[in-house]
């Protein structure tokens, strides 16, 4: 089964949990892995596409091109994930580029979720509520992993000055 599996990423800890998921899929549908980084210009929205000029726009988009190459090493290191290997700098929001990227409905894609604040959902729309009303093609809506549990806690202890027992994080009793 040939095709592509299209998969977000920020850098987060939830998006490298579904890089490598949409990377095993890849492998398993013998499909190729296209990792898609979306960017806006300073002020996002209409505003932007005049903010700055060319230059602006040039600057933005090499730096996302930087950050993409930048986590792509960090997930996969000198290991290459075993299938072709796409990577994409997208312009627009991360639920609409993502959309964009799928091109056939035989296509997989691959978001990351987690868990998100109240503050953040109002302020943020959720790229995959976005994603799933949208694209073409099955979306595969991946959780976060056990890390970000452990990690989520360890925050909410330091805020909270509470002590934090490393017994709870590795699972010793």
């Amino acid at each position: 089964m040939r095709g592509r599996v299209v998969v977000g990423t920020g850098g987060s800890l939830g998006s490298l949990t579904a890089l490598h998921r949409a990377a095993a899929e890849a492998r398993v549908r013998d499909a190729e892995l296209w990792v898609v980084l979306a960017w806006q210009p300073p002020g996002g929205g209409p505003a932007a596409r005049c903010a700055g000029g060319p230059a602006v726009l040039d600057g933005c988009r090499s730096a996302a091109v930087e950050r993409l190459r930048e986590i792509l090493d960090r997930a996969f290191g000198a290991r290459p994930p075993g299938v072709t290997l796409a990577g994409l700098a997208a312009r627009g929001t991360p639920g609409a580029a993502l959309v964009d990227a799928v091109a056939d409905p035989g296509d997989l894609l691959v978001v990351g979720t987690g868990t998100r604040a109240p503050v953040f959902r109002a302020l943020r729309p959720s790229v995959a509520r976005y994603c799933l009303a949208h694209a073409p093609c099955p979306v595969l809506v991946v959780p976060p992993g056990p890390l970000r549990a452990d990690l989520e806690s360890v925050r909410r202890r330091r805020r909270w000055r509470m002590p934090i027992d490393a017994r709870e994080l590795t699972g010793s009793p």
